[in-house]
């Protein structure tokens, strides 16, 4: 009897113990637009709170949805809101997405510094995504064919990008695909004819930033909508949060939480 009485009290411990580690490790994973929001908010939330660990990746917007939905990820960063096949598919699993706006963004074409072109309009980029602006040539620059270079299909940023600039036209086939904000920059960085997109947080004095029908991106011109490819950024929990999810998102809306937006150069909704 006392050796069954102590097997029970065994378990029960290690089950008291494995619960409050998983209720003090928070987990979040998504957009990489988001992501430096994300990593300087769990550095700050982990000092005010070091009894939690807060796990930060950034794989994209469709695949931070699809963990949420698997139970891999406490929270789900997005640039987008989720898809109705995001929604239903999340249903059929027993998770409701609840979405928690938690910043705004404008998303940015970019150049090489070198380019002598500084503005640029909405139905140019289009037609230079398309494929049917081959040369910088046709934008009174440089007789060079433009490097197009784009975010890879599953990117929030992408779907964004597509929705309010292609308008449904597909991106010329020779275009780079890249993973992330950062390897847009990069790569523009390194390629004298190139062009990118990116969110505005991620903009440095590596690239130079377009001006879009003679407007610089800027907080007030996201906050606004005045900025021509303007977008919410997200945090997905499965539905009402509660405990260290709550007390996350809380921290995120919270003025601290909203700072954190503006120090890594994004713009808070508040």
């Amino acid at each position: 009897m006392k050796k069954l009485f102590m097997a029970i009290f065994a378990v029960l411990f290690l089950s008291a113990f494995l619960s409050l580690s998983y209720a003090a490790d928070l987990r979040i994973d998504g957009s990489t637009t988001v992501l430096p929001i994300a990593q300087r908010a769990a550095e700050v939330f982990m000092k005010k709170n070091p009894d939690v660990k807060v796990f930060v990746s950034g794989s994209g917007s469709g695949t931070g949805i699809k963990a949420l939905t698997d139970g891999t990820t406490n929270i789900a960063t997005s640039s987008r809101e989720a898809k109705d096949k995001e929604v239903a598919s999340s249903k059929e699993k027993g998770v409701t997405l609840t979405a928690h706006k938690i910043a705004l963004d404008g998303i940015v074409p970019i150049v090489h510094p070198s380019m002598k072109i500084d503005n640029i309009t909405p139905e140019q980029l289009r037609n230079i995504y398309n494929g049917n602006i081959k040369t910088w040539k046709e934008l009174a620059g440089p007789d060079r064919p433009i490097s197009v270079v784009s975010r890879d299909t599953s990117s929030g940023t992408y779907e964004v990008w597509e929705e309010k600039i292609l308008k449904g036209d597909k991106v010329r086939p020779d275009a780079l695909l890249v993973a992330s904000n950062g390897q847009a920059v990069q790569t523009v960085a390194g390629n004298r004819y190139a062009i990118g997109y990116i969110g505005i947080g991620y903009v440095d004095k590596s690239i130079k930033a377009l001006k879009v029908n003679g407007m610089t991106a800027s907080a007030k011109a996201v906050r606004d909508n005045s900025w021509p490819i303007a977008r919410p950024l997200f945090m997905y929990t499965n539905g009402k949060p509660a405990g260290t999810i709550a007390k996350f998102i809380d921290f995120m809306l919270s003025k601290d939480g909203q700072e954190i937006v503006n120090e890594v150069k994004y713009v808070s909704i508040k």
